[in-house]
């Protein structure tokens, strides 16, 4: 299945599973009705912001967004070989992301890699609702300036930067070059919360 179809049967099958339909979905993600409508029947590419917003009203990580977990077909497997993982690029910016951890395999932790080209920005801003999710960034090549709401941080290769995706992000490179870099989530139902 090409990235496109996955999508928009995962945008679909989730907003099925909760019980939404289209004007729900885009009541709680502040994404349009018609837009919600084009991306299930692969009529356009969302961006990246787009797709965030309606991972964040289904309650899911973004991530989640590019792995059929409702494939029954689909044998539970440790491995993901490279040539199996799903890379998708942001019609808005062309950063390219590739799901790197293994499709169906019961695991707390997803991991992404992520090509951001030179000059490019996205902003997330990140409200979910049904869960916790902690984002660590580890720059592998070029450099990235990351805010987290008010904070804002250069990291160059090397760096890992920790947050918790609970408020507005925004990812840029400054650089001439694109960056490479490294993600790794984990999230927790707000139920599982400890309290600080």
């Amino acid at each position: 299945m090409n990235v496109e179809a996955l999508l928009a049967k995962r945008v679909r099958d989730l907003r099925k599973a909760h019980g939404h339909t289209l004007d729900d979905l885009a009541e709680a993600s502040g994404v349009s009705r018609s837009t919600i409508s084009l991306i299930e029947r692969q009529e356009i590419s969302p961006t990246a912001v787009v797709l965030n917003k309606l991972a964040d009203a289904l309650g899911v990580t973004l991530p989640a967004l590019f792995t059929d977990e409702a494939d029954g077909d689909a044998q539970e497997q440790p491995l993901a070989r490279r040539a199996d993982q799903q890379t998708w690029t942001d019609p808005a910016t062309g950063y390219r992301r590739r799901h790197v951890s293994p499709v169906g395999f019961a695991s707390p932790l997803e991991l992404v890699e992520v090509s951001f080209p030179p000059g490019e920005s996205v902003t997330f801003d990140n409200v979910t609702r049904l869960a916790t999710t902690h984002q660590q960034v580890w720059v592998l090549e070029g450099e990235m300036s990351i805010s987290v709401g008010e904070k804002a941080w250069h990291l160059k290769a090397g760096d890992c930067l920790a947050m918790v995706l609970d408020q507005q992000i925004v990812f840029h490179n400054p650089g001439r070059k694109p960056a490479r870099y490294a993600l790794a989530l984990t999230t927790v139902s707000t139920n599982q919360r400890t309290p600080k």
